[in-house]
């Protein structure tokens, strides 16, 4: 009798195991793993891409970045639906440095000439979740957003 109990208590914390609850609502992507497989703990088995909050990362030119601050309102459009679909949005906040910046090997100009090459700092827009519901987007389309500079703080 303890012997089933037993087995009857860890099937319970296997089937426990064996579901994945993601954080946010999304669709998932990238999956690394099949029904009845084992994981290790701290392995990536999938990637959830959160469709009702999805951010566009715009990677302006240092020259353009003077007046743009945290919440300005920002009119995007999508490659994918065109002009017809315009998407409202504010200025989360910006990268802490360039790609550059943070790139594993930096560019190195090999013949020692300086030459100024003119750097992009990813700029976080959020944007309306009840927008991004009627036309949903996903992660890598091209967008063009026009940052409304005329309310600066």
């Amino acid at each position: 009798m303890a012997a089933a109990r037993a087995k009857l208590d860890q099937a319970k914390v296997d089937l426990a195991r064996a579901v994945i609850r993601a954080p946010v609502d999304g669709v998932i992507d990238q999956r690394h793993v099949a029904v009845g497989q084992r994981v290790q703990a701290g392995v990536p088995v999938m990637v959830v891409v959160p469709v009702d909050s999805i951010y566009v990362d715009a990677n302006l030119k240092e020259v353009q970045l003077g007046r743009v601050r945290p919440g300005q309102p920002v009119r995007l459009t999508s490659d994918l639906y065109g002009s017809g679909v315009v998407y409202h949005g504010h200025v989360a906040g910006f990268a802490g440095g360039t790609g550059s910046a943070f790139a594993a090997i930096p560019a190195q100009n090999a013949t020692g000439n300086w030459i100024k090459v003119v750097q992009r700092l990813p700029v976080r827009i959020r944007l309306d979740p009840a927008e991004l519901r009627a036309h949903p987007l996903r992660v890598g389309l091209s967008m063009h957003a026009t940052i409304d500079l005329s309310g600066e703080r």
